[in-house]
């Protein structure tokens, strides 16, 4: 599967966005879709995942609330809406797919497919 993110871009803190990653192909719904962040010198960390129909999702326990993962199968899409941004919020937000839904989905080595990158900077 081929992953394509978008919706990033510059705002202020207090504000928000929402990011949406496009898969190509036809089992997108056989894939559980995940979304990371990798700020500027740092590892690229966990923020949410979701399990192939929707039904089950999961957030780093940092995000306090503020994001919220979701899919449209039929859109072959995965969104992450992210609300109240921070400056520390600001990263390239990367989606990826995995095959399983387990305890290891936060894990970064555990998805075999990724997108390219979305950058979303927050100014204070």
């Amino acid at each position: 599967v081929q992953l394509q993110a978008s919706g990033g871009g510059l705002v202020q803190a207090g504000g928000s966005l929402r990011l949406s990653c496009v898969a190509s192909g036809r089992t997108f719904s056989t894939y559980v879709m995940g979304w990371f962040r990798q700020a500027p010198g740092k590892e690229r960390k966990f923020v949410a995942a979701i399990s192939w129909g929707g039904s089950t999702t999961y957030y780093a326990d940092s995000l306090e609330g503020r994001f919220t993962i979701s899919r449209d199968n039929a859109k072959n899409t995965v969104y992450l809406q992210m609300n109240t941004l921070k400056p520390e919020d600001t990263a390239v937000y990367y989606c990826a797919a995995r095959s399983s839904w387990n305890s290891q989905v936060g894990r970064t080595d555990t998805y075999a497919y990724w997108g390219q990158g979305t950058l979303v900077t927050v100014s204070s």
